[in-house]
C-alpha cells in the first residue's frame, strides 16, 4: 500500500513537473511584442509625432499627412518637436512623450546613443510602440517597431546615375558631407559610391563640409583647390548647398559644374527654380506621414502584428529645374 501512494505521489509530480516546464518555456518563447489589450470604441488612441525641424516645409508635409490619416482613423493626434535641428529640445520631447505615456510616438530617427536609449529602454519598459518617419535607425539600435519613409541607398544610386546621364561616364566628382553623416546621409552615399564602381573612368572625392556655413564654405575651397579640373558636386546637406554654390561662384561661374543634392531643406526648390542646382532627390512626406499613422494603428488595434522590421518605402523621383515652377 504504501509503494502504491509513493507512486502515485511520484507520478502526480512527474506531471506537474512536466506541465511548469512547458508553461514557463511558452512564457519564454512568446511573442513579448504584441501590444496591449485594444482600447474600446469609445476611447481615442493619443499619438505623437515628433521632429528636429518643425519649421521646414518637408516636415511640413509629414505632418499634414499624418494629421489627414489621424482623422481618417479617429485618433488624437499631437505635433511635438525642435526647430533648426535642437537636439538637446528634441530629445527632452520624446522623453516627455514616453513619460506620458502616449499610445505611440511616431519620430524623425536620430542615430545616437541618447535616441537608442530612450527607444531601447524608456519606450520598451513603457511598452510604448515607435515607429521611425523620414530617418531611420538601424532596427538593432532602437528596437523601433518599423520604418517608413525613403530608401536612401536607392536614392543615393538614382541621383549618381542621373549624373552620368548629365555628365557622361567619365568626369571627376566631389562628394561634400559633415563628419558626422546622419544614417540616411550615410546610406546616400554609399549608394553613390556602389553606382559609381560601374563607371571606373569617373573619379569621385569624399570632402568633409563640418556643420557651419563657414565649414562648408572652407571645404569648398579646398576641394576647388584640390580638385582643380572637378565637373561636378554633391551636396548631401542640402542646407548647406546655397552655400557651396555660393562660394564657387566667388572663383569661377556655377554653368560649368554640375550639381546635386536631396530635399530635406527648405532651400532645395528655391535654388533648383533658380537654375542653381541640377538636380534633386525629391521624397514623398506627405506620403511618409499618411502611411507612419495607418501602420501604428494598425500594431496598435492588433492588425498587423509583427510590422515589417524592414520598413515600408516610399516614392522618390529626380526633380530638375524645368520640373519646378517658378
Amino acid at each position: 500500500m504504501r509503494r502504491k501512494v509513493i507512486f502515485v505521489l511520484c507520478s502526480l509530480c512527474a506531471v506537474l513537473g512536466f506541465f511548469t516546464v512547458l508553461s514557463v518555456n511558452k512564457v519564454l518563447h512568446s511573442e513579448w511584442e504584441f501590444p496591449e489589450t485594444v482600447k474600446s470604441d469609445n476611447e481615442r488612441f493619443r499619438v505623437v509625432v515628433i521632429s528636429q525641424e518643425l519649421d521646414t516645409p518637408f516636415w511640413k508635409l509629414v505632418d499634414a499627412g499624418a494629421s489627414k490619416q489621424a482623422e481618417k482613423e479617429g485618433i488624437s493626434l499631437e505635433l511635438w518637436g525642435s526647430y533648426s535641428k535642437n537636439q538637446e529640445d528634441f530629445l527632452k520631447q520624446v522623453e516627455i512623450a514616453l513619460h506620458s505615456k502616449v499610445d505611440g510616438i511616431i519620430v524623425q530617427g536620430l542615430d545616437t546613443k541618447e535616441f537608442q536609449q530612450l527607444t531601447r529602454i524608456k519606450a520598451a519598459s513603457y511598452g510604448i510602440p515607435i515607429i521611425t518617419v523620414a530617418n531611420d535607425v538601424p532596427v538593432e539600435k532602437s528596437l523601433r517597431k518599423t520604418y517608413v519613409g525613403s530608401d536612401h541607398h536607392s536614392a543615393g544610386k538614382m541621383l549618381m546615375e542621373k549624373l552620368v546621364s548629365d555628365m557622361g561616364e567619365q568626369g571627376e566628382v566631389v562628394l561634400l558631407g559633415g563628419t558626422d553623416l546622419e544614417y540616411s546621409q550615410r546610406l546616400r552615399l554609399k549608394g553613390m559610391e556602389d553606382s559609381l564602381e560601374n563607371y571606373p573612368d569617373i573619379i569621385s572625392f569624399y570632402v568633409e563640409s563640418g556643420s557651419s556655413d563657414e565649414e562648408a564654405a572652407a571645404a569648398t575651397q579646398k576641394a576647388l583647390n584640390e580638385h582643380p579640373n572637378v565637373d561636378a558636386f554633391f551636396v548631401l546637406n542640402v542646407r548647406q548647398a546655397g552655400t557651396v554654390m555660393q562660394e564657387i561662384s566667388r572663383r569661377t561661374e556655377l554653368e560649368p559644374y554640375y550639381i546635386y543634392s536631396f530635399d530635406d531643406g527648405s532651400d532645395a526648390s528655391e535654388l533648383l527654380t533658380e537654375g542653381k542646382l541640377d538636380g534633386i532627390i525629391e521624397q514623398s512626406p506627405e506620403q511618409m506621414g499618411e502611411m507612419s499613422v495607418t501602420l501604428m494603428m494598425q500594431w496598435l488595434r492588433n492588425e498587423v502584428v509583427p510590422l515589417d522590421s524592414e520598413g515600408y518605402i516610399t516614392d522618390v523621383r529626380i526633380v530638375e529645374g524645368k520640373d519646378v515652377l517658378p
